[in-house]
C-alpha cells in the first residue's frame, strides 16, 4: 500500500449542538437506530456520516431511497447493513458478503456455526503455472437456521462479479444444502462454491493439487 485516503466525518461545525444531535467525540459520526433517525427524533442520518456502518456510495443511495419511501409513501423496509457486497480492487480480487467470521462468531456463537472453506487454482493459471493454492473461498453457515449462509468471502480473479451474484442468493436465504444442489460452471471461479466440503473445524487439509 502506497497511500491510504481516509475519510473525515466534517459535523463539528455544523450546528448539530444547536438542536442536540450528538456525535461520536472519536471520530465525529452520527449514531443512529435501525431507521437513521439520530437521538433527535426529526432528524436523519445516511451515508459515510453514520457511526459504525459501509462507507460506499451504493450503501448511502438505497438508504436515502429507503428512508424517502418510509417518510413519505408508507414504507416499512430498513436498509440491510449486513448483506452488502463488497470487493476490495487489487490485483488478486477480494469479495465478501455478510458477516466476517469474528463478527459472525459473537454474534451467533462459535458453536452454532459451521464454517466451509478451500483453496483453489483458476483454469487460465495453469498455462503460466502460478501457484495453486493462491486463491482462498470461504462460506459461514448458520447451524441453528439450516445452515443458512451469512457470510461468503472469496480472493480469487474476478472477485466482484462473483460477490455480486451471490449477495443476492444470500439475500433469499442461501443454505449450504442449496449451494450443494446447484450445478457448478467449469471451469469457473464461483464454481467453488458449489463444490466445499471441508469445514474449518475438521482441520482437514485445503491445497488443491489441480485446477
Amino acid at each position: 500500500v502506497l497511500i491510504a485516503i481516509g475519510r473525515d466525518a466534517c459535523t463539528r461545525n455544523i450546528g448539530l449542538q444547536t438542536i442536540g444531535v450528538k456525535i461520536n467525540e472519536k471520530n465525529g459520526k452520527v449514531p443512529v437506530n435501525d431507521e437513521e433517525q439520530t437521538n433527535v427524533p426529526y432528524v436523519y442520518a445516511i451515508g459515510d456520516i453514520l457511526d459504525g456502518k459501509l462507507e460506499l456510495t451504493p450503501v448511502a443511495i438505497q438508504a436515502g431511497r429507503l428512508l424517502a419511501q418510509r417518510l413519505y409513501g408508507g414504507s416499512t423496509r430498513k436498509c440491510d447493513y449486513i448483506n452488502v457486497p463488497t470487493t476490495v480492487f487489487t490485483p488478486l480480487e477480494y469479495g465478501s458478503c455478510g458477516y466476517p467470521e469474528e463478527r459472525a462468531i459473537e454474534e451467533y456463537g462459535k458453536q452454532n456455526l459451521e464454517v466451509y472453506h478451500t483453496l483453489f487454482w483458476p483454469l487460465e493459471w495453469t498455462v503460466p503455472g502460478r501457484d495453486n493454492n493462491t486463491c482462498y473461498a470461504k462460506i459461514i453457515c448458520n447451524k441453528q437456521d439450516n445452515n443458512r449462509v451469512i457470510g461468503l468471502h472469496v480472493l480469487g480473479p474476478n472477485a466482484g462479479e462473483v460477490t455480486q451474484g451471490f449477495a443476492a442468493a444470500i439475500k433469499c436465504g442461501l443454505t449450504k444444502e442449496l449451494l450443494d444442489e446447484t450445478i457448478g460452471i467449469h471451469p469457473t471461479c464461483a464454481e467453488v462454491f458449489t463444490t466445499m466440503n471441508i469445514t474449518k473445524s475438521s482441520g482437514q487439509d485445503i491445497t488443491q493439487k489441480g485446477c
